[in-house]
């Protein structure tokens, strides 16, 4: 998943004052996690980790404390407005939904004209990311990420009266396939949005800046290239990313992502301006693999039948990754720019793990994932949890 030469003629820029939205000012580099799953059946209880392993303060093992919705229909983006409410939006059915506080009743409040979902083009594609604009209480303006039938889009739509606004195209032309769309928005510490895509199926484009396809994007709340990117008039923050669909930032500011793999290894990573993350040349860390020079390594790695991460979260020192085919919610441990400790919990209990966000409370919200076509639903799918961390 990522680590393939640098071209020569693609210089890296060192940008001052972006340190705390790409660089965390130490450039030793750092050696690669192996995740090891502690837990190998159905438990919300913690996990045993080997003494010579664990960390210095045991937070404990999380609890599933509420169930906040039920029947829902994949749900795939969770973002809180400053009041405390919930939107949510449903990658099959391309509805939006606003789940308000304290009840958090399901109700829907607009969809976005366009999308496509089950049964349009069905695999991935749909209704995807939301973010919430950093001036929300004067603009009023929801962001989201989505497919139509020929590429993936960014628009924003204002959120008056309870209801949804008309939607307006602020980025297009992302390249569009039946798998890896990527599609998680993120507003980062310095107010410009930040996007994940996918390759979508051909693995060469990740290497291709003169696409959108398999990077991370930055750019304003009008979809143009944030003015100090790397890249000179591109909205490219990364590349060599096969299918990233979690983007965290850590209380410094920096940048994670998780990244589905091939047949190898899942990845997070710790984002920086211009890195390349070396899909597809190698998967993993570069290794003998050959072709690393040049390129970023992962923090942690996984197998993918343990992880296949999508949502990503921060919380109180530490990531918070959700896994599809890996039934477990991972989490790992950060200080200072470095990841450790992977440690899983809920291995199978609730199936799927899409999306995990941080709420206001200091609690974790999370989405099953069953109804996506890959899962088995169980009565209520799918559901948002809430788990205290």
């Amino acid at each position: 998943m990522r680590r393939v030469a640098a071209l020569a003629s693609v210089a890296v820029l060192v940008i001052a004052g972006l340190a705390a939205c790409g660089d965390d000012g130490d450039d030793r580099p750092s050696e690669t996690v192996t995740a090891t799953p502690q837990t190998e059946s159905p438990t919300s209880e913690a996990p045993s980790i080997p003494p010579s392993e664990s960390p210095t303060e045991d937070p404990g093992p999380p609890k599933v404390v509420d169930t906040i919705a039920t029947d829902l229909a994949t749900p795939w983006g969770i973002a809180f407005l400053p009041n405390g409410d919930a939107v949510v939006t449903e990658r099959d059915s391309t509805r939006v939904l606003l789940l308000e506080a304290p009840s958090y009743d399901v109700r829907t409040i607009g969809s976005i004209a366009g999308a496509v979902g089950l049964g349009d083009l069905g695999g991935e594609a749909g209704l995807l990311g939301v973010a919430v604009s950093p001036s929300f209480d004067r603009d009023r303006m929801l962001f989201f990420y989505f497919s139509t039938d020929h590429d993936n889009r960014i628009v924003k739509a204002p959120l008056r009266g309870g209801r949804l606004g008309t939607p307006r195209v602020i980025l297009d032309g992302i390249p569009q396939g039946h798998i890896h769309d990527g599609g998680r928005l993120a507003f980062g510490p310095d107010g410009y949005l930040y996007a994940s895509t996918g390759e979508t199926g051909q693995p060469e484009l990740a290497q291709d800046k003169d696409t959108t396809a398999g990077k991370i994007l930055r750019i304003t709340v009008d979809g143009k290239p944030a003015p100090d990117n790397p890249f000179p008039n591109s909205p490219i923050w990364s590349y060599g990313h096969r299918n990233v669909q979690g983007l965290a930032f850590d209380s410094d500011g920096r940048l994670w992502a998780s990244e589905f793999g091939d047949n190898r290894y899942d990845e997070l990573n710790l984002i920086k301006p211009g890195h390349n993350y070396g899909w597809p040349m190698v998967e993993g860390q570069a290794g003998d693999q050959g072709g690393g020079e040049g390129l970023t390594d992962p923090q942690v790695v996984w197998d993918t039948d343990q992880a296949s991460p999508s949502g990503l979260a921060y919380l109180d020192g530490h990531l918070w990754l959700a896994a599809l085919r890996g039934e477990r919610l991972w989490r790992v441990d950060v200080d200072g720019g470095r990841a450790s400790h992977p440690t899983d919990f809920f291995v199978g209990s609730y199936g799927r793990l899409r999306t995990v966000v941080a709420a206001p409370d200091g609690n974790l919200w999370v989405t099953t994932s069953n109804r996506d076509g890959r899962g088995d639903p169980a009565e209520h799918d799918d559901r948002i949890l809430v788990i205290r961390p």
